[in-house]
């Protein structure tokens, strides 16, 4: 287990620490296909209610996407994804103005308009690859920007052949798209890497980067690592009759034993005390208690 950089977020004039506990970003799904909870919250008065009681739970943040990334998911048409993720980061600003509220996106327009509406993040799951312009966005507005590694679209991410090498694929694709965010101007200190479990990766692949996940501290960035609900995760539980929540906490744990900043989850009541047990352990790793 190795030591966990302590590294700040400059987000709109705001700087997030992370590194001395792990954050937990709650995920909030507006829409009708997402593999976990698609159609629960297309309500935006019900939207806002469930990212409220996220944070009530104890998340860090609320992460809102408008447009599904689960295999074989259909693009979003432009108007409709800020159809339904203006009004429910409105809501969220309103009634809790200092909270962090991220915006995943891959369309620059769509970045735009959340900031405006109160998002400070953007959560790129493509890496800039579909929509470079996001980078700007982030430049002119000064947010945060997560860049996810991913391969292919979610049309074919599962079908194209799996890399012969998933570090060397991790690893490229992340410095091109850290590349892609310097180079329109965005700093350093606003970037977050996270790489991309299920995305174009077979599920041997996945618990390889678990296992090695420290190898992204080279870059010298916060990570961040969604595990929640996976396929990889939820098909080995029931495998061995392990309930999901089970399931994904042991996938949290060892996510933060190998160095995350942030966890994605959608349950975060079930999956915030494996984060503290596990913050807990690297705690007494530092200190040699």
């Amino acid at each position: 287990m190795n030591q966990r950089p302590t590294i700040e977020l400059e987000m709109r004039g705001r700087n997030l620490p992370l590194g001395s506990r792990t954050l937990v970003m709650g995920i909030l799904n507006v829409t009708p296909d997402s593999f976990s909870d698609g159609g629960r919250y297309l309500d935006p008065a019900r939207a806002v209610e469930r990212g409220l009681e996220l944070v009530r739970q104890g998340a860090d943040w609320i992460d809102v996407g408008g447009e599904s990334t689960r295999p074989g998911a259909k693009p979003v048409p432009l108007e409709e994804e800020l159809r339904r993720v203006l009004p429910v980061i409105r809501g969220l600003h309103r009634r809790r103005p200092s909270l962090v509220i991220s915006i995943d996106t891959t369309k620059a327009e769509v970045a735009e308009a959340a900031v405006q509406a109160g998002a400070s993040i953007i959560n790129d799951v493509s890496g800039l690859r579909f929509d470079p312009r996001i980078a700007k966005v982030a430049k002119r507005f000064k947010t945060g920007l997560i860049l996810m590694h991913s391969r292919g679209t979610p049309q074919t991410m599962q079908k194209m052949p799996f890399a012969r090498s998933v570090w060397r694929s991790v690893c490229e694709g992340l410095t091109r798209s850290v590349q892609r965010a310097l180079a329109a101007g965005v700093k350093r200190s606003q970037l977050i890497l996270d790489p991309g479990l299920g995305f174009g990766k077979s599920r041997k692949q996945n618990f390889e980067i678990l296992a090695q996940l420290e190898r992204l501290h080279s870059f010298r960035l916060p990570i961040m690592v969604g595990s929640s609900r996976k396929s990889f995760v939820r098909d080995l539980g029931a495998r061995h009759a392990v309930p999901l929540p089970t399931a994904d906490a042991a996938a949290v744990v060892a996510s933060i034993l190998g160095g995350a900043h942030i966890v994605r989850v959608h349950d975060v009541a079930a999956l915030l005390p494996a984060a503290r047990i596990a913050d807990a352990i690297r705690a007494a790793r530092s200190t040699g208690l």
